[in-house]
């Protein structure tokens, strides 16, 4: 049974290579279908993460959890869902992107029906701990995807389009929580998403494709005549966890350097993610929908910053590292604003939103 699943998940075989004039037709329309593919995926992949932390609040006054209990929810997933990452990342590294994803998609939306529908708050940490790892099973098969679609010269550009996918998520998910609890209940802030992320994985098996082999495209270094330095031979070359770990992950201090910073980066975002709708709301005075409204706005800023960041690094003849570190100036001017500036500046007329 397991051996059978595991097969099923193998990727795609290569089928038999189409004509010339097949190629120059098919392969722009995959091209778009995968980037599509993946940038809804990682944006409904948010939708079924991000729900909880806007309506953190009515969950606990509806069910007695305290500020605690609240954050131990909050903090098992997170946790889990950077194992997750890893670990399910691996593993999409040697699956069908297509069926990895939409699989990925279906057990997170059970996970969010089932976290509707219980009342007791053992449960609650575990699924929404297990939904965490299982998100891991979302970014390893879009980068997948796009790897084997895009080439090496369009990468940069391609990826920081799709990882914009995120942010229009994460924003999304923090309204439609809220905007659902304030007319259904705090359950329906799970069981919408959970809806929406169902339909959204059978849309993905339809529109995902595994590899331009696997359609009898050629792969994409041979179509856009864009070969890495090195032997063509060697670009499909799978690693091992052991070789992968040993020779190119522990003694990249740079690599260890980076991940050491977006520890500390991720601290201050998720602050702002996980609790900013619950401290808004007890401090500032915020109703239910300009809580959720918050995790709007710091994503959709999220989008702005990153590639106005990302532009003004390639204008500084690509000083990463320098950019990174002026731009927590603005981050701490932001945190300190909110302790000091009077809750009734924060609000916008909202009341076409309600």
């Amino acid at each position: 049974m397991i051996a059978d699943l595991f097969q099923w998940f193998k990727p795609a075989r290569p089928a038999a290579r189409l004509p010339p004039a097949a190629v120059d037709q098919l392969y722009p329309r995959y091209r778009w279908r995968v980037f599509e593919a993946a940038f809804m995926a990682y944006a409904m992949f948010y939708l079924v993460r991000n729900n909880f932390a806007p309506v953190a609040k009515e969950v606990g006054a509806a069910l007695h959890y305290d500020k605690a209990m609240i954050g131990d929810i909050l903090a098992g997933t997170a946790i889990a869902y950077g194992i997750g990452k890893f670990v399910m990342g691996y593993f999409a590294d040697r699956s069908d992107a297509r069926k990895y994803v939409a699989v990925g998609m279906l057990l997170t939306a059970a996970l969010n029906f089932l976290f509707g529908a219980t009342t007791n708050y053992a449960t609650h940490v575990l699924l929404w701990t297990l939904n965490g790892f299982v998100q891991g099973m979302g970014y390893g098969p879009c980068t997948r995807g796009l790897s084997h679609w895009y080439s090496a010269r369009e990468r940069g550009t391609i990826f920081g389009l799709w990882n914009v996918s995120h942010n229009i998520g994460g924003g999304l998910a923090g309204y439609l929580a809220a905007k659902c609890a304030s007319l259904w209940g705090w359950p329906s802030a799970f069981y919408v998403p959970g809806i929406i992320a169902t339909l959204g994985a059978m849309y993905l098996f339809w529109r995902m494709r595994d590899t331009p082999q696997s359609v009898g495209l050629p792969p994409v270094e041979e179509y856009k005549n864009d070969w890495p330095a090195g032997e063509p031979e060697a670009l499909e070359h799978e690693l091992g966890f052991r070789e992968m770990f040993l020779k190119y992950i522990l003694p990249n201090r740079k690599l260890w350097v980076l991940a050491s910073a977006n520890l500390f980066v991720y601290i201050t975002r998720y602050s702002m993610v996980d609790w900013g709708p619950t401290y808004l709301k007890e401090v500032k005075g915020a109703s239910l929908i300009q809580g959720g409204l918050s995790t709007m706005v710091i994503e959709f800023a999220g989008a702005a910053g990153m590639l106005s960041m990302g532009w003004l690094s390639d204008q500084l003849g690509g000083r990463r590292g320098r950019v990174s570190t002026i731009a927590m100036i603005p981050l701490l001017l932001a945190f300190g604003g909110l302790l000091i500036v009077p809750a009734e500046m924060l609000w916008l007329d909202l009341d076409f939103l309600r």
